[in-house]
C-alpha cells in the first residue's frame, strides 16, 4: 500500500473526495477540513493500493490537484487492516509489479543531477577500479561497481527516451557525461604522477589475467549489460530494490573508465580502445534494453489504467 496526503482547495474537496471514495482500491480516507495553512487547503489522507496508484493519482492530476494543491506519496512499511488487504485484493496485477511513474520520474530527476557527491562517488569508483586492474584484483573491480552511481542518470535517459520527458534528457546526460569526464580526469592524472614516480610499472597496468575481461569486449559484453539493464530498470520501477546491487556488480562501466585512466597515463594505446570500446557497448545495452523495458511496462499499465478507469467511471 501507498500512503497519499493530500492538499486539496476547498471549491474541490467534495470532487476528490468521491474520486477517491469511489475506488475500492483506496482505503483509510480522511479528510481534515482547514487542515492546511499555508497554503491554505483542506488535508486529505487515504491509502491505495501500489498497483493501481498510477491511475488514481491520474485522476487526482484530471481534477488539476497538482496545479492547485498538492499530492504526495509514502511508502508504508507495515498495515494491518482487512480493509487493506481487500483494496490490494481488487486492484490488478500483483504490488510489487505495480509502477508509480510519478514517483519513478520524480527520483530519477533528483538522483540524476550532478553534485559534488555525485562526482566524488563517481571519482572514487574509478580510482578504484583502476587500482583493482593494476593489481590484478576482482574483488576491487566489483568494489567499484557497487560504488559507481552511474546507473541512475543511464536509467534517467532510458526513462527520458520511454515516456517520453526530453525535458529529463539535458540532466541525464549532462551528469552522466560530466562525471564520466571528470572521474576520467582525475584518475588519469594520479595515475600519472604515480606512474612518474615508480608506483607501478607499464607491465602492470597492461596485464592482469584476472581483470583482462575489461579490455576484452565481445558479444557477451553486450548480452550482459542487456539482462543488467533490464534488470535495473525493473528494479527501479517496482517494489524490487535487492536486485540493483546486482544490477551494479554485472556492467562494465566504471572498470572500463577506470582502466582506461591507467592506459591514458602510461600511453597503453591498445588496451585504452579497447576499455574505450568496453564502456560504449555496455552503454548501448542499456540504454537500449531500459529503455524497451519501459516502453513494454508503460504499454502493459496503461491498458491496466485504462481498465480502471472503465471499472470507476459512473
Amino acid at each position: 500500500m501507498l500512503h497519499l496526503r493530500l492538499r486539496v482547495p476547498s471549491d474541490r474537496t467534495d470532487s476528490v473526495v468521491e474520486l477517491l471514495d469511489q475506488d475500492p482500491t483506496v482505503t483509510n480516507l480522511a479528510v481534515v477540513p482547514h487542515g492546511f495553512r499555508k497554503p491554505a487547503g483542506c488535508l486529505v489522507l487515504a491509502d491505495v493500493a501500489r498497483e493501481n496508484a498510477t491511475a488514481v493519482v491520474g485522476r487526482l492530476r484530471d481534477l488539476g490537484l497538482h496545479h492547485h494543491g498538492s499530492i504526495s506519496i509514502g511508502e508504508i512499511d507495515t498495515i494491518l487492516a482487512r480493509s487493506a488487504d481487500e483494496a490490494e485484493r481488487v486492484a490488478p496485477g500483483a504490488p510489487d509489479d505495480g509502477v508509480v511513474w510519478v514517483s519513478v520520474e520524480q527520483r530519477l530527476r533528483e538522483d540524476s543531477r550532478l553534485s559534488w557527491a555525485f562526482v566524488a562517488f563517481m571519482t572514487l569508483a574509478t580510482l578504484i577500479a583502476g587500482a583493482g586492474r593494476i593489481l590484478d584484483q576482482p574483488i576491487l573491480i566489483v568494489g567499484a561497481m557497487v560504488v559507481g552511481p552511474e546507473f541512475v542518470p543511464i536509467a534517467a535517459v532510458c526513462f527520458a527516451l520511454a515516456r517520453p520527458r526530453p525535458s529529463l534528457l539535458p540532466r541525464a546526460l549532462g551528469a552522466l557525461g560530466a562525471g564520466f569526464a571528470i572521474a576520467l580526469a582525475v584518475a588519469t592524472t594520479v595515475w600519472a604522477v604515480a606512474y612518474a614516480a615508480g608506483g607501478f610499472t607499464r607491465t602492470q597496468a597492461g596485464t592482469g589475467e584476472l581483470t583482462d575481461f575489461i579490455v576484452s569486449p565481445d558479444a557477451w559484453s553486450f548480452v550482459v549489460a542487456v539482462l543488467a539493464g533490464t534488470a535495473g530498470v525493473l528494479s527501479l520501477t517496482t517494489g524490487k530494490s535487492g536486485p540493483l546491487v546486482g544490477v551494479f556488480i554485472s556492467v562494465t562501466t566504471i572498470p572500463a573508465v577506470g582502466t582506461l585512466a591507467i592506459c591514458l597515463a602510461c600511453g597503453i594505446w591498445g588496451e585504452a580502445a579497447s576499455a574505450s570500446l568496453q564502456l560504449g557497448i555496455n552503454l548501448l545495452g542499456i540504454v537500449l534494453a531500459g529503455t524497451l523495458t519501459l516502453l513494454v511496462q508503460r504499454l502493459v499499465w496503461s491498458r491496466v489504467a485504462r481498465g480502471r478507469r472503465r471499472e470507476v467511471a459512473p
